[in-house]
């Protein structure tokens, strides 16, 4: 105790040491503890994995039976889909180049007809969109699925024209890609070889294209439209199509004008000023006058860009 009082300043540094150091065994001694737990763990884990590696991937029989099962009903319920979509598109039926002709003629008169029995103006010279096979024939490859794009504009038109709208200003088919003549698919060329670096020659091949094999499932025919009616013909024409039922219609592209770029005159008219004469008494009624509507009875031009979908499966 002497040799504290006489020495305060060391003594304080050793009792501040002798602090740190008990302070510093006891974090020593729970980092070890921490380090020994995840150790343990990492060693679990690396053992799990390694266990996992060597096991074999093939389920047992319980799950493989169950796997099949979920399959086969998967299968059946597409088909099933399938069948349902097909409901819904014109099938495509053999047709002849002549037959597919002679359908072009009586389909165009028909809707000639029925135009003219409705006072419905069509565009001159108007053959459904198939003017180039009016004197010419179409391929034979070609053939039923150009009588099937028929029903499907002729199925379109009659709902323009049971509409009643006011006429059609222009109808264009887009050519489906089976009327191009087909090109001679050409011959496969080497490529080029070089040299490697020690000698031996290596040949750059070119990588597939993933689409490449794919098989198209859906097919669209395309016909840009354009027709006046009034608001109630036009509405009706758009949920007929959007409803239709035995073809698929897409409206991809819309745009509606109306005939009338501008808003009805302000006028403001005067009243007149009762005369004696024709003054109204106390009991007698007062007769309105006729309603006159400024806006709502304007029609419109709508051009429109259709497509019908023919599912190729």
């Amino acid at each position: 105790m002497n040799w504290f009082r006489q020495n305060r300043l060391l003594g304080a540094l050793l009792i501040a040491f002798g602090i740190c150091m008990v302070i510093t065994m006891i974090l020593l001694y729970s980092t070890g503890s921490k380090l020994a737990t995840a150790r343990g763990e990492f060693d679990k884990a690396t053992a799990e994995r390694a266990r996992l590696e060597t096991l074999d991937p093939f389920p047992n029989d319980a799950n493989y039976h169950k796997l099949k099962d979920y399959i086969a009903n998967y299968h059946v319920m597409l088909d099933k889909f399938k069948e349902e979509l097909k409901k819904e598109m014109i099938p495509e039926t053999p047709l002849a180049p002549n037959e597919f002709q002679s359908r072009l003629r009586q389909a165009t008169v028909a809707t000639l007809n029925r135009a003219r029995a409705n006072n419905i103006k069509l565009p001159e010279n108007f053959r459904l969109g198939f003017d180039e096979f009016a004197t010419a024939l179409p391929r034979t490859a070609v053939a039923p699925l150009l009588g099937q794009e028929l029903s499907q504009v002729q199925m379109l038109i009659n709902i323009l024209l049971d509409a009643r709208i006011d006429g059609v200003t222009s109808f264009h088919r887009m050519p489906l890609t089976e009327e191009k003549e087909p090109k001679a698919a050409p011959t496969a060329t080497p490529a080029p070889v070089r040299a490697g670096r020690r000698g031996g020659p290596t040949q750059k091949e070119k990588p597939s294209e993933p689409g490449a094999i794919a098989a198209k499932v859906l097919e669209r025919n395309i016909v840009d439209l354009t027709f006046r009616a009034g608001p109630d013909a036009a509405r009706k024409v758009l949920n007929e199509i959007s409803n239709s039922n035995g073809q698929f219609y897409i409206i991809r592209t819309l745009y509606i004008r109306n005939e009338k770029d501008q808003g009805p005159p302000r006028e403001k008219s005067a009243e007149p000023t009762p005369t004696p004469a024709t003054s109204l008494s106390p009991n007698q009624p007062v007769t309105a006058g006729a309603l006159t509507f400024i806006v709502g009875n304007e029609h419109v031009e709508v051009s429109a860009t259709i497509e019908m979908l023919r599912f190729s499966f």
